[in-house]
């Protein structure tokens, strides 16, 4: 599933070609949106955002069109009259007089009214957005050491979007390794440098990873590694993916476990 970092990159580049322009076509797929197409067709795009894994389109019509891309959505940006080769269904097209946004394979797609956001089902039980402009580490700070989250394994607490919203698995592996933080630990167990540590290292890793499209290993490791020629898929992250090689900062090798139902990848020497 993308990660919040993936999904604010697709609104990037869907507000790149529709912010400020107005919608010649549009598309909906699924029957229950159909109704909306009239609404929105002649509007303006406003903005395109996120909110953790969720995806906003704002209209100039009061509307908002929620999406989540969820295991298998995935947002398009093609020229006007073009479409991308794949074998996907075709769910919303924003058509402009120069390019379209095409979302394929999601499901979980509303068209709402934009003073009825924040009471949406989804978006009203979301923690702070780890992406959000606003947010500084003192506020990851203080929801690790709230009474709702404090009692909780914090591998369990970064897959909780009521926590932070926006981080996922990946970045749960990653964050935890570089903050050292043995995953079975709850925040209330950690010392208070430990709990701030965490939440700085959540908010570098989370920025980071939406800077460099993906990559959340450490840049000095990245940079030599690249030297070497090793590819993205190898150098992208510290722990994730990489069970059975060793820890690019101790030496010692890295374990892939289960944990909330999800793998989690540990190095035991450096979050023992």
């Amino acid at each position: 599933m993308p990660e919040g970092p993936e999904v604010r990159r697709e609104a990037d580049q869907i507000g790149e070609v529709l912010v400020n322009q107005r919608l010649t076509e549009v598309f909906f797929g699924p029957t229950r949106l159909k109704r909306h197409r009239k609404a929105l067709l002649n509007a303006t795009v406003q903005r395109v955002t996120t909110k953790g894994k969720a995806l906003l389109i704002f209209f100039d019509t009061g509307n908002v069109l929620y999406s989540h891309n969820q295991l298998y959505g995935r947002w398009y940006i093609k020229a006007a009259g073009e479409q991308p080769k794949t074998n996907r269904t075709l769910r919303v097209a924003l058509t402009t007089a120069s390019h379209s946004a095409l979302l394929y394979s999601a499901t979980d797609i509303f068209l709402l009214n934009a003073l009825e956001l924040d009471q949406f089902p989804y978006l009203a039980k979301l923690g702070p957005d780890v992406l959000s402009p606003t947010i500084v580490w003192r506020d990851i700070s203080r929801q690790l050491l709230d009474k709702r989250f404090s009692g909780r394994s914090v591998s369990a607490l970064f897959l909780d979007q009521s926590f932070v919203a926006g981080l996922g698995n990946y970045l749960r592996s990653e964050i935890l390794f570089a903050a050292q933080v043995n995953p079975a630990l709850r925040p209330r167990d950690l010392e208070l440098r430990q709990v701030n540590e965490l939440a700085r290292t959540t908010l570098i890793l989370s920025t980071q990873s939406y800077k460099t499209g993906g990559i959340t290993n450490h840049p000095s490791t990245v940079k030599v590694l690249r030297k070497k020629g090793f590819s993205k898929s190898r150098y992208r992250f510290a722990v994730f993916g990489r069970a059975g090689k060793p820890c690019y900062r101790c030496g010692g090798k890295i374990s892939r476990i289960s944990a909330n139902g999800r793998r989690l990848y540990v190095c035991e020497g450096c979050q023992g």
